[in-house]
């Protein structure tokens, strides 16, 4: 199994007996004031920089544009592990932080969830990394049968936190709003960052998203290489490209032409090709391209399954074509629909009280747009619940048939949950528990159930995503976006809901706030490309290896698939989309438990397993 990443070792004597089970067999190591081994990671660590004063270590490991000595600046104001709190909240980008003050070590992700942390105890230390699957190995820990469960059972909809939990037992995710502070021998969770209040107009709103994207993308280059950037013709990559196209006008650029009737998106990047003519524009046919679904042997990630498999050859495809092209840095439009789109309405609850014919306008517009029914557009209204409430509704009506019509996106949750009909009873059993006892510790993550919905909808596809960019980056290419940055979520999130989408507007906000940076014959585009033709055609295309990999399956061994459901499922013609898409984490989900099965054992040293961290 591929272990690359870093550990993060407290200050004490008792780590090395933690160091001889890392599983790099010559790691960097940077240490802490005391000479002891601090930040260990794969060689050469990714995207690091780390400064030294005095007693204080600071580290900062991804995507953070800024300059050295603006980082310097920053680490000389802090003297305590508190200090860090205006630190990260100063930084660009979206990187993992890491500090060593005083004995006491504290590290975090980035607030989207692109930069996730998980920590455990070893031979009783505490111990983090910004992967599971290393502690894993470091402790020997079995596969969490309920997590893999619920996976199956609510497939690429299951949201966060539960989205988020390892797969792997006594391994704990660190939610992304939070510290880990680790003292000799004892760790505790701090939260550390709350979603700013939504108080900011459109105008005044669109000026801060756009100093945001602005800042990020100044020092955004690579240190050695090309920029390439995707220009699939929607208004979030077309953006960026604008964007980056002013400090790197020879920017390489990708696009591949459309392959259904119902995707105009080529159209739009042909229009954004011609206002950017100093840069080189790759153009791929679609007959040049994997099929989707293709290659569904081939595990994506070792850590977790990854919901976004269908494209992945293209993906790995893609990387190919800009490392011959000498691209080292690659942006993406991901994290632009989570932000911008106005897929979420639990905001109405709350405009419904403060500005309620404000509120009548928007309900009606969606209606108008989306088909909302009356009877559930108003009960939903009426009724808000809370973030607990929903979980357990979620495991109360888990194997409910689903209910097609389309229905608002009002509360606390997101899109409800219902168990895939080729699992066990068993597995919705498993899954059901899982949703209890979710709602048994529910918090929500911000007072306004707006502001809650898309801070669950950005922590949930940051995660996935981040198993995307790990393809790009076997292949030498870092997969860059920008829009999961924690500073642009900020300006974002600041903005009023009614204002930030709307049923009469696409993406207002992001519009507004590239007004002058993107042709206004792009920034008035009305329509999202529609892809279902290309995935049925490479759906069908692959089925027979689909079907073949299900034969003898692992996830039907463990008594959590049921293969003539699936059987039958896949030879049944589907009204949409979504018996594919939660086949997409099904595979995942076989193709991962195998590699899991087949890792290799614990390193010398280990006595024990892993115990839960606290």
């Amino acid at each position: 199994m591929t272990r690359s990443g870093f550990v993060v070792l407290p200050d004490t004597a008792a780590t090395a007996a933690v160091r001889v089970m890392l599983p790099w067999p010559a790691p960097q190591v940077f240490s802490h004031a005391s000479g002891r081994p601090w930040l260990v990671g794969d060689r050469p660590l990714d995207s690091v920089a780390v400064v030294t004063a005095g007693p204080v270590r600071m580290a900062v490991i991804g995507v953070c544009p800024v300059t050295a000595q603006q980082f310097r600046q920053l680490v000389a104001r802090v003297r305590t592990l508190a200090d860090v709190d205006a630190l990260a909240a100063a930084l660009p980008g979206t990187a993992h932080v890491v500090a060593s003050i005083d004995g006491q070590t504290r590290v975090q992700g980035s607030v989207t969830g692109l930069r996730r942390v998980f920590h455990t105890r070893i031979h009783g230390v505490p111990v983090a990394a910004d992967r599971a699957e290393v502690l894993a190995a470091m402790t020997g820990a079995a596969v969490d049968e309920q997590a893999l469960a619920t996976r199956m059972a609510c497939g690429h909809i299951l949201p966060a936190p539960l989205a988020e939990q390892p797969l792997w037992r006594g391994i704990t995710a660190l939610p992304p709003d939070c510290c880990l502070i680790v003292g000799h021998d004892q760790a505790h969770t701090r939260r550390w960052w709350r979603p700013p209040a939504p108080v900011r107009g459109l105008a005044e709103g669109a000026r801060a998203v756009r100093a945001a994207l602005t800042d990020a993308m100044r020092h955004r280059g690579p240190a050695a290489g090309r920029l390439s950037a995707d220009l699939s013709g929607g208004m979030d990559s077309t953006s960026l490209c604008f964007l980056a196209a002013q400090h790197t006008p020879t920017l390489l650029t990708y696009c591949h032409a459309a392959a259904g009737a119902g995707d105009d998106d080529a159209v739009f990047a042909a229009r954004a090709r011609r206002a950017l003519p100093r840069a080189e524009h790759l153009v791929v046919a679609p007959d040049e391209l994997p099929p989707l679904f293709a290659d569904p042997t081939r595990v994506v990630d070792t850590e977790e399954p990854c919901p976004y498999f269908r494209a992945v050859a293209r993906h790995r495809h893609l990387a190919g074509l800009l490392t011959e092209r000498g691209a080292r840095r690659h942006l993406a439009g991901h994290g632009g629909d989570e932000l911008f789109t106005n897929a979420l309405h639990g905001y109405l609850h709350r405009l419904l009280w403060r500005r309620p014919v404000t509120a009548v306008r928007h309900v009606r517009g969606y209606r108008a747009l989306r088909r909302w029914p009356w009877q559930a557009t108003l009960v939903g209204l009426a009724r808000a619940g809370s973030v607990a409430s929903w979980w357990r509704a979620q495991a109360d009506h888990l194997t409910h048939p689903r209910d097609a019509r389309r229905l608002p996106l009002l509360g606390w949750g997101l899109m409800a949950l219902h168990a895939q009909p080729w699992i066990t009873p068993a597995a919705a059993d498993l899954a059901r528990q899982a949703l209890h006892a979710t709602a048994e510790h529910a918090q929500p993550l911000a007072d306004d159930p707006g502001q809650h919905q898309l801070l669950l909808l950005l922590r949930t596809n940051a995660s996935h995503y981040r198993l995307v960019a790990r393809v790009f980056s076997d292949a030498g290419v870092q997969l860059d976006m920008p829009y999961f940055d924690d500073r642009v979520a900020d300006a974002v999130l600041a903005v009023r809901p009614e204002e930030r989408a709307s049923p009469w507007r696409y993406k207002p906000l992001l519009a507004e706030a590239m007004r002058g940076i993107v042709p206004e014959t792009l920034l008035g585009r009305t329509t999202k490309g529609e892809f279902s033709q290309d995935s049925r055609t490479g759906f069908h295309a692959n089925r027979g290896a689909i079907l073949a990999l299900f034969a003898d399956s692992v996830l039907a061994g463990r008594g959590l698939l049921d293969r003539d459901a699936l059987r039958a499922c896949l030879a049944t013609p589907q009204p949409d989309t979504v018996m594919r898409q939660n086949l997409e984490v099904l595979i995942n989900c076989e193709t991962w438990l195998r590699a899991a099965l087949r890792s290799t054992t614990p390193p010398p040293g280990r006595t024990d397993a892993a115990a839960p961290a606290p």
